[in-house]
């Protein structure tokens, strides 16, 4: 199996997995190389019609169990082994599906919320099962850090989705605010379910969570889109990426003597999608 993907091509995960043990980053690794490869389709530099064509392909063989497939093999055991819904796994199929259009264009809040969930929502709740999280109110939360994640990526990419026709939202400095306040206040919510996490696998998330928060700071810093458009694509450098795993332990100590979050941790709108089918 190839561990080396997000290594390469996710440093922030990257960077907090180093916290894991190997039993469980083995296992996310598996789903790591499963949505990459789904992602890499929708993003492949080539014809419309060859992505919508390797698309079907990719999904028939998934849905197929295609043993021959070792991505796709080693899939189907985790999401066998780890109880995950295959509604939530079709959901990821619709998510990145959307992105194999003409041109993508969200007209609301609700329909950029449910892309999210989609994409990345159901990426926070697979990893919520392979930590073995039972509590309803801690798998909400993972979808909620999965959503924010995926805004702050949008925030980050206008200028590079636009440039392929994905207008997930405004392109102007105020819709790039807008979005990361709402992933602010999903950051928000997640950190209250966090405690629900096994306590081996919860630093790792406190990192990943301190991490992605802290590009959406960098955004924001930038003021304006003149700015923010010659900052190029925006990281957390390792100098800071060290602070922030430092802060962390702050997070942890403090987690570890919260008392349990008493308040529903609820969701925004996701259209057409029952929650309570997918945890």
């Amino acid at each position: 199996m190839k561990t080396d993907l997000l290594k390469r091509h996710a440093k922030s995960f990257y960077w907090a997995s180093y916290f894991l043990d190997n039993k469980i980053y083995t296992k996310c690794c598996v789903l790591y190389n499963f949505c990459r490869s789904l992602d890499d389709i929708a993003d492949k530099k080539s014809e419309l019609e060859k992505k919508r064509e390797n698309f079907k392909n990719f999904k028939n063989k998934f849905f197929g169990k295609d043993t021959n497939n070792e991505i796709i093999k080693d899939m189907w055991a985790l999401i066998l082994n780890e109880k995950i819904s295959l509604n939530v796994v079709k959901d990821l199929f619709d998510g990145v599906e959307t992105d194999l259009s003409e041109r993508v264009m969200f007209k609301s809040q609700s329909e950029l919320i449910t892309y999210s969930y989609r994409v990345a929502g159901t990426v926070g709740l697979m990893m919520a099962k392979i930590f073995k999280i039972k509590s309803k109110n801690a798998l909400l939360g993972a979808i909620n850090l999965g959503v924010a994640m995926q805004l702050t990526n949008i925030a980050r990419d206008v200028v590079e989705d636009e440039a392929i026709n994905r207008n997930y939202i405004n392109g102007n400095f105020s819709s790039i605010i807008e979005t990361l306040n709402t992933a602010d206040t999903l950051y928000k919510k997640s950190y209250f379910s966090i405690k629900e996490i096994p306590i081996r696998s919860r630093f790792s998330i406190i990192v990943a969570r301190r991490l992605y928060q802290k590009i959406g700071n960098y955004i924001l810093g930038k003021k304006n889109k003149e700015n923010y458009i010659k900052a190029g694509k925006i990281y957390v450098p390792l100098y800071r990426k060290i602070l922030e795993t430092l802060f962390s332990l702050f997070d942890f100590i403090h987690i570890l003597f919260m008392s349990k979050h008493k308040e529903s941790d609820q969701l925004l709108t996701i259209e057409k999608i029952n929650i309570n089918e997918r945890i």
